[in-house]
């Protein structure tokens, strides 16, 4: 991975569609880029990259072509800022690959519609095919110091493809629709969804539209690969893929200052005239079963059925964009949608009035504007919807602070846009009470939750999304250092190889053996056990962790090292029985547990771990949303309480352990040190309790503090896989004296 403290040199992006047409001018075939909010966010975060100062840093982006730009010359897929690589395939394989696996599959599996979903395996295999090509393509491209992005569910092989191929990579994936429950998920034959899964791990971020797309797919990775989470950081041997959301957004200036260009305002008032000056109600969707619109048609049955007062003085402008009508389940579709605006109209309508005005054609940009700024009521109900711009658009054109927003709460936006009237879709009487509450809505409310939803559009629009992304790259890149950049090895090694005295006291969990879901199967490599044997011949060496004494000795059978179990409460001497230090009574054991016993009965997956001496609530395999919040809220409910004795309440990794205040790692440490004189000290760990033996010891000791976070250790190692490396490092330097 590129630990490079400068800028990345170049933005290479990864989508299925190219975002540029080939013109024919009078200077024969250019590239011409669209202006969409994606090509937009792109170039605002090359210019923050600083890449448009340098002519030779053009971004690439990498897309799926079509036969007929094979015959074009490769000097026209370049212009000012970008240089477009069109991925050809054969048609069959690009068939399977897209209106196949992706379409036939991945499409309906993520918005919950499994019944329409194909499981072809031959389609599988194309999207393994088509995912190679794109591979192919990258791999030619890619330079040291290149960000890469790639996007959507057509790609999620690509990512580690790419790491394969690329290991020191910088790698971005950013999944535009919305990701499944594991529910979903599991519907998948096992070794598809294996794949699948690993390969978006192949990347060091993954993002999401909303918090609940990364839980299902933390889920997800949990079940189907059981990699460690810790914090929202899949844990991998060798490294950690940070999973966040990044809500994707708009330019809100382009839409709010183009909504009021002259051409809309004369085609706003050209609508309203043909509709006679009606209340308007609009919608706007690309025809897909996922959009809710038969759902929506019927609300708004049930809306002109209970309220006969609004024949007459309402219009409902429905545009539905086509899309893949030649397969069977949008023609059953469409159909259904014009069966049921006919009928509609038959029961309601007059010589005068038409209740819907359906259209089944795009729209201009101008008209878009003219019938977003035109509306009374945006109705933007679909079923499942990752995020849905359309409403974010509406928001941003409405200048005149007029308007309003029916929502479903289905749609990934209506977690930002708490202002619109949240609906559910399909409940076709709350669709009925919205329009109604639209409708009779008194202008000053309209402008209230417009300036709301408008403020929070300003500051979180399409730029700050992809800035975001970019800034989360320099943070993950900056808290994964070298082991050489932050341990002074030469210097390290030759005191340890000097000592005559040495004391090494090492973490288990997260140091010794990396976290595991299930805490019973951390364990020991081979190699390990070896290297402790080694160092154990003329060294002190101390395992100090929160583990059960019998965790310990089972686990270090035949090592003569010291073994320290429960952070401080009970010592074992190599070859003497275990002493108890810690001597307070454990009558407040059930006081806490009281305290604890709802936070087990909110988030299932959580559970309560008694040991002799403290007692733990772990929450690692928990799903609830926001649990590092809840965990919080346990641990200041805890210290908030009064118990019979002096308690400390330890938040560590996943968990919440609370345990008589008079012991800790730190006096164990120090009580240790006491009993020689020794010339060399090595603490190394990764989790808060470790703090208490970084912070008591000599400030000569090397206290090493593993993983990210801030620390009172003098150093840090990036990894639990370069403890094993360093401790080999140092027996080796044993066996060569």
């Amino acid at each position: 991975m590129n630990t490079s403290n400068e800028s990345f040199k170049r933005l290479l992006i990864v989508s299925y569609r190219l975002p540029f047409t080939i013109k024919q001018t009078s200077k024969g075939p250019e590239l011409q880029q669209n202006a969409g909010g994606l090509v937009s966010a792109v170039l605002s975060m090359a210019e923050r990259m600083g890449q448009q100062t340098d002519a030779q840093a053009k971004i690439h982006w990498i897309g799926h072509g079509d036969a007929a730009l094979q015959q074009i010359d490769p000097s026209v897929f370049e212009n000012e800022a970008f240089v477009a690589h069109p991925v050809f395939m054969d048609e069959s394989v690009h068939r399977g690959f897209y209106e196949g696996f992706s379409n036939n599959l991945l499409w309906p599996l993520c918005h919950y519609f499994p019944s329409f979903a194909s499981f072809e395996e031959s389609n599988f295999d194309a999207y393994q095919q088509a995912n190679t090509r794109f591979m192919e393509e990258l791999t030619a491209l890619i330079q040291p110091g290149d960000l890469v992005w790639i996007h959507d569910f057509q790609l999620m092989l690509l990512p580690d493809m790419v790491r394969q191929a690329s290991p020191d990579a910088t790698i971005g994936y950013f999944f535009h629709i919305p990701f499944p429950t594991y529910e979903i998920v599991k519907l998948l034959p096992r070794v598809w969804r294996q794949q699948l899964i690993k390969g978006l791990l192949g990347a060091d971020i993954i993002g999401f539209h909303t918090t609940d797309y990364v839980q299902h797919f933390l889920q997800s990775v949990a079940e189907v690969v059981e990699l460690p989470i810790i914090n929202h950081r899949v844990v991998l041997p060798n490294r950690s893929v940070v999973v966040r959301d990044f809500p994707i957004s708009i330019d809100f200036n382009k839409f709010n200052s183009s909504a009021q260009e002259p051409a809309v305002g004369q085609t706003r008032q050209q609508y309203q005239d043909l509709l006679r000056n009606n209340k308007l109600i609009f919608s706007v969707d690309r025809l897909d079963y996922t959009k809710g619109i038969t759902y929506r048609l019927q609300g708004y049955e049930r809306f002109l059925i209970q309220n006969p007062d609004w024949h007459n003085r309402v219009t409902f402008v429905m545009t539905v964009v086509p899309s893949r009508d030649k397969i069977g389940h949008y023609q059953d579709l469409k159909r259904d949608i014009e069966e049921t605006v006919g009928r509609i109209n038959g029961l309601f309508g007059t010589i005068g009035w038409r209740p819907i005005v359906y259209t089944y054609s795009s729209l201009t940009f101008t008209e878009l504007l003219a019938l977003y700024t035109a509306c009374d009521v945006a109705l933007i109900t679909p079923i499942r919807d990752g995020m849905n711009l359309v409403c974010k658009e509406f928001v941003a054109s409405r200048y005149d602070h007029k308007g309003v927003l029916v929502l479903s709460e289905l749609a990934g936006a209506a977690q930002e846009l708490k202002e619109a009237i949240i609906i559910n879709p399909t409940d076709t009487q709350e669709v009925a009470d919205a329009i109604k509450q639209g409708l009779d809505m008194p202008l000053a409310e309209q402008e209230k939750r417009l300036l709301a939803m408008q403020r929070h559009l300003q500051n979180h629009n399409v730029f700050r999304w992809s800035n975001e992304f970019l800034l989360e790259f320099e943070t993950v890149l900056s808290q994964q250092p070298d082991l050489e950049t932050n341990l002074p090895i030469a210097s390290f090694l030759s005191a340890f190889g000097d000592a005559q005295q040495r004391l090494l006291l090492l973490d288990f969990d997260g140091t010794l053996a990396p976290i595991v879901n299930d805490p019973a199967q951390a364990k020991l490599t081979k190699s390990l056990k070896n290297v402790l044997l080694k160092l154990a011949e003329s060294s002190d060496v101390v395992v100090i962790s929160g583990r059960n004494r019998q965790f310990l000795e089972t686990t270090f059978t035949s090592i003569p090292v010291h073994l320290v179990a429960e952070h401080g409460a009970f010592l074992k001497r190599p070859d003497q029985r275990w002493e108890r230090l810690d001597l307070s009574a454990d009558d407040w054991v059930d006081s806490v547990r009281e305290v604890m016993n709802p936070f087990v009965d909110r988030f299932p997956g959580s559970f309560i771990e008694t040991k002799e001496t403290a007692i733990v609530w772990h929450y690692r395999m928990a799903e609830a949303d926001d649990m590092e919040g809840q965990a919080i809220e346990l641990a200041t409910l805890l210290r908030r309480t009064t118990f019979s004795v002096s308690l400390a309440v330890i938040q560590g990794n996943k968990v919440i352990e609370v345990k008589p205040a008079q012991h800790s790692k730190g006096t164990v440490a120090m009580s240790l040190f006491d009993q020689k004189p020794y010339d060399f000290i090595v603490s190394l760990g990764d989790d808060t309790t470790d703090e208490d033996m970084f912070q008591q010891l000599p400030n000569w000791a090397y206290t090493i503090k593993i993983g990210a976070g801030s620390s009172f250790a003098r150093y840090r190692l990036a990894r639990q896989r370069d403890v094993e490396m360093l401790l080999l490092r140092m027996s080796d330097l044993l066996v060569e004296a």
